[in-house]
């Protein structure tokens, strides 16, 4: 089964849906998108796979995130996805690509979506 997730090692989340995923001998392609950038094509692919708004995919908790004024509901989509490209740390993680879907696991349970039955 092909599984992907989007990880952050350094984040409590990240570890633990790589956690969950281990612990069903589910053993999946790791994309450290902090060391190895998604570029814009990336994030804009996972959102329209996940049937989402990019907001819906946004770190909010980051302090640039309102600096930016990606919180204002002004902001374009594209301006969204952009800021999430130039700096992959506003990307809200972790994020599971799997057969079944792509799932933004919050709540980590949400890894379990993206997975067949």
């Amino acid at each position: 089964m092909q599984v992907t997730i989007c990880h952050n090692p350094g984040r409590g989340a990240s570890r633990r849906v790589l956690g969950m995923l281990r612990a069903r001998r589910i053993e999946p392609d790791i994309a450290e998108y902090l060391r190895t950038p998604p570029g814009t094509e990336a994030p804009a692919d996972l959102i329209r796979r996940m049937g989402t708004a990019p907001r819906d995919l946004l770190r909010r908790k980051e302090a640039a995130c309102a600096a930016l004024g990606l919180d204002r509901p002004e902001a374009t989509d594209e301006a969204v996805i952009a800021a999430m490209a130039a700096h992959p740390v506003r990307i809200e993680r972790p994020v599971v690509v799997g057969p079944a879907g792509v799932r933004q696991c919050r709540p980590e349970e949400r890894v379990w979506e993206a997975l067949p039955g």
